[in-house]
């Protein structure tokens, strides 16, 4: 028997049903015999919940659970940080293209539980900084923000979310034409959706009302966004988008999250063949980005000063994927908050698409 296996403790009974699921006390369970598989570890202890009788191994609590390659999960994780694009990703594992699309989802939806279960519980006790960063997912027609909410001290994505946006800009008569004919088709984005996307974003970053300094530029959606924040005591301060985005600038945290943005996602390289082809995987991929940077990219390259996790007291050391792939998160016990948890179900559409793919695993949800 595997070492790991040999010596495994199952946290809690897997069975949603359970009434051992959630509350561990008193819950009893018994060793179930094993099976070889052709992945390591190869041999997997099987158990059995006493009270539910529901069968189960070690497997089931893996962050690799019910994949044929587990290895390339920890790879796929590396080389999307490193900017490589899904088809660049498949060539090198030798595997499907499909594969590593479905391995990206797995470890954006990973990402989002983590993040939300380190989330911090303490009184925000630093300026928040807000920012859209803009992008788009399968056509230019179709453009998206991403609203992140920084931590103005520690670089610390608290939260973000995402809205579509109508197409804006100089267009040609034709390009005006064809974004008219996709809005019959499709329905116009909402009009306040970068509105209505800052207040969800703050309402995860800072859920209980509480005093709060806010920085954002000058876009005329954030003063409206505020107004839907009852309860909160806000002093919003303003910095014009043209001032220079150095050290110095009020908006630094936000303005680094969007260079880190460019810079490690293929999906958002300037004039790339390799954008998201989903606003689903816009949001996957940005939630394994920002824990990245949460808790494992250093402050600084050339002076380290700790993680944004580090400062804010979340973790204390720099950590690794280990940490994030050691072990399955349940979405049944970390019960996450709208639109999150719709971003975990990957329900949110793309126009053009028409069998959009849900997350509706049975037993892997």
């Amino acid at each position: 028997m595997h070492a790991t296996s040999a010596s495994f403790v199952p946290p809690h009974c897997p069975r949603t049903t359970c009434r051992y699921h959630v509350c561990t006390a008193g819950w009893r369970w018994i060793r179930y015999g094993s099976y070889r598989r052709r992945a390591a570890p190869r041999d997997i202890q099987r158990f059995r919940c006493v009270h539910c009788r529901l069968t189960f191994s070690t497997q089931t609590f893996a962050a690799s659970y019910y994949l044929k390659r587990p290895a390339l999960l920890f790879a796929c994780a590396h080389r999307l940080l490193a900017c490589s694009g899904c088809r660049q990703i498949a060539r090198e594992a030798r595997c499907a293209h499909s594969t590593v699309v479905a391995l990206a989802a797995r470890l954006g939806r990973l990402a989002l539980l983590a993040l939300y279960e380190r989330r911090p519980r303490s009184p925000c006790c630093e300026p928040l900084v807000v920012d859209g960063f803009e992008g788009f997912a399968f056509s230019q027609y179709q453009p998206l923000h991403l609203n992140l909410v920084v931590g103005a001290q520690s670089h610390y994505v608290y939260a973000f979310t995402l809205s579509h946006l109508r197409r804006k800009g100089r267009m040609r008569a034709a390009q005006r034409r064809r974004r008219a004919r996709l809005e019959a088709l499709h329905g116009r984005p909402e009009p306040r959706a970068i509105e209505l996307g800052v207040a969800a974003a703050l309402r995860l970053a800072v859920p209980v009302p509480q005093p709060l300094t806010l920085r954002s530029d000058e876009h005329p959606a954030y003063p409206r966004a505020l107004r839907r924040l009852h309860g909160y005591r806000l002093c919003h301060e303003c910095t014009p988008s043209r001032q220079a985005r150095t050290a110095g600038n009020p908006l630094f945290a936000v303005n680094r999250c969007d260079l880190q943005l460019r810079h490690n996602s293929a999906n958002h390289k300037r004039e790339t063949i390799a954008f998201s082809k989903r606003h689903q995987a816009v949001i996957e991929r940005a939630a394994l980005l920002f824990y990245w940077l949460d808790y494992q990219k250093p402050f600084s390259e050339n002076h380290d000063g700790g993680t944004p996790a580090m400062r804010l007291g979340l973790s204390q050391q720099r950590e690794s994927f280990h940490t994030l792939l050691g072990r399955r998160r349940f979405p049944s016990r970390v019960v996450l908050p709208e639109p999150w948890a719709q971003y975990y179900r990957r329900a949110i559409d793309t126009p053009g698409i028409r069998n959009p793919r849900r997350h509706e695993l049975k037993r892997a949800f």
